[in-house]
């Protein structure tokens, strides 16, 4: 793709997303037609949201990292997207359910780096000293798509891979928790459990998670930095909520995250 076809798609993406309204399975112009296309686009949505009440980039969010999730996709391998300072909140998050297309939520485990990831190879255990802080999270997911079923991996990666934000749950020391492997979450919806899953889910150990994005940050020159905040993919099957619902998640070690969707 040109750089002009990279910015044309670009900007029919972004301004669907920021208009919020469900983006079709194929652009006018073109549409990327694979991976490499598709993250090219990518990062010229992330620059123009920068500018929007999406704010920064501060992090990333990794999909499909579990067999639950790859399943319910159908999509076979990791996809990055982007997470943005204006859509990222803490432990008690009050949203607004019209703020989205069709809102849904995921349990994840989430880190903070304390330090860049430079040079790889990037291994579950190198990635391991950069990690400053581990979270429980609920990420925010926004099905934004006319029929996302259709729509196809190289459009939904351009387009952040439903991506929505995330809250955001209290901090613990790396040393002090037990391996992240074994750690067990569950999701409730308005008080019922809706699935449950464990850190072994995610790619062997969520820390393979976070090398694999290393990887794919430097394979296109865009190293991971101290500061940013990764979540690391899906314990349990996304759960979609209707106007009102509450959503909480509880991860063994992490402690409780809640949000609601009024």
């Amino acid at each position: 793709m040109s750089e002009a076809v990279i910015a044309a798609a670009a900007e029919q993406v972004s301004t669907a997303r920021l208009g919020l309204t469900p983006l079709a399975p194929s652009l006018e112009g073109a549409a990327p037609r694979d991976l490499a296309e598709a993250y090219a686009v990518r990062d010229a949505v992330h620059a123009r949201l920068a500018e929007s009440r999406f704010g920064a980039r501060v992090g990333w969010k990794i999909g499909c990292t579990t067999p639950v999730m790859q399943a319910y996709l159908g999509i076979a391998h990791p996809c990055a997207a982007g997470l943005f300072a204006g859509t990222t909140h803490h432990g008690g998050a009050k949203l607004r359910h019209g703020d989205f297309v069709r809102v849904g939520v995921e349990c994840e485990i989430a880190v903070r780096l304390a330090s860049d990831l430079l040079d790889g190879p990037f291994t579950t255990e190198s990635v391991r000293g950069a990690v400053g802080a581990v979270m429980a999270a609920i990420e925010i997911v926004d099905d934004r798509y006319v029929d996302w079923q259709s729509t196809g991996t190289p459009m939904l990666v351009a387009d952040d891979f439903f991506a929505a934000g995330a809250v955001l749950g209290h901090e613990h020391e790396p040393a002090a928790l037990p391996d992240l492997a074994a750690l067990q979450g569950r999701i409730l919806i308005d008080g019922v459990e809706a699935g449950a899953g464990i850190g072994a889910d995610v790619l062997g150990h969520p820390y393979a998670a976070l090398a694999w994005l290393a990887e794919h940050a430097r394979e296109r020159g865009m190293l991971l930095r101290a500061g940013e905040t990764i979540l690391l993919g899906s314990l349990v099957r996304t759960q979609w909520l209707g106007t009102g619902a509450t959503a909480r998640i509880e991860i063994d070690a992490l402690g409780a995250v809640e949000a609601s969707f009024a």
